[in-house]
């Protein structure tokens, strides 16, 4: 397994299965495959598929861990960049096909609607993580800063599965499951920050105790030397 994930084909088969759901779009579009309402259509397509790369990117690190495969980290990067891809693609919808380019009413919606608000919130909060995904950024902002940074994607997570809900409104099985495996994701990573604080503050203790205790010498060895 460990070869096969750090083969460069095995990263270009990926790169085209992520693609894969935005060619099918388009396939369905030239094939009369939207529906009635094609708007929509793919309205919901693109805010499906950003959701789930989002919750992708977001399992990178625990499926690392738990499998004792640390060469999955190279697909992360690639997972979080097409959560914002699509993301693109779901806020292009409605900004061009939906509102043709009608910015004040886009205001309006965004400042009155909240499932708008909050999935504008959401997308938002991608940018400055796609536009820092690059080696350098990482050399530029340091690795504490840029992780400290990249942690607005557990936001993004939260505000997509809100926006999912709020948009459904009856019908909330999908915004559900996908919540749950946030709260997962989340709840593993705040439990492993919690483990790793414990053992901070216990080693510490621990080395004071052994430097301050008394030298207890075996019985049958002379003290003096």
């Amino acid at each position: 397994m460990k070869v096969i994930l750090v083969n460069k084909w095995t990263k270009a088969a990926v790169f085209l299965m992520c693609l894969a759901p935005a060619g099918r779009l388009l396939w369905k579009s030239f094939h009369q495959g939207l529906g009635a309402n094609p708007i929509e259509f793919v309205t919901h397509a693109t805010g499906d598929w950003a959701l789930i790369f989002v919750v992708l990117t977001l399992s990178i690190t625990p499926a690392r861990r738990l499998l004792g495969l640390p060469q999955l980290i190279r697909y992360r990067r690639m997972l979080g960049l097409f959560a914002f891809f699509y993301g693109c693609l779901h806020f292009s919808t409605y900004l061009v096909l939906d509102k043709f380019f009608d910015f004040p009413e886009i205001l309006r919606d965004v400042g009155k609607r909240r499932f708008i608000t909050i999935g504008f919130t959401g997308f938002v909060l991608m940018i400055p993580l796609a536009i820092t995904s690059t080696a350098g950024w990482i050399r530029r902002l340091g690795g504490r800063r840029w992780q400290m940074l990249h942690r607005l994607v557990y936001a993004t997570a939260v505000a997509g599965v809100i926006h999912y809900y709020w948009l459904v409104k009856s019908d909330v099985h999908k915004p559900v499951r996908y919540g749950i495996i946030v709260l997962l994701l989340l709840g593993y990573r705040a439990a492993v920050s919690l483990k790793e604080r414990t053992k901070r503050s216990v080693l510490p203790k621990q080395a004071r105790v052994s430097v301050n205790a008394p030298i207890t010498l075996p019985a049958d060895t002379n003290s003096t030397p």
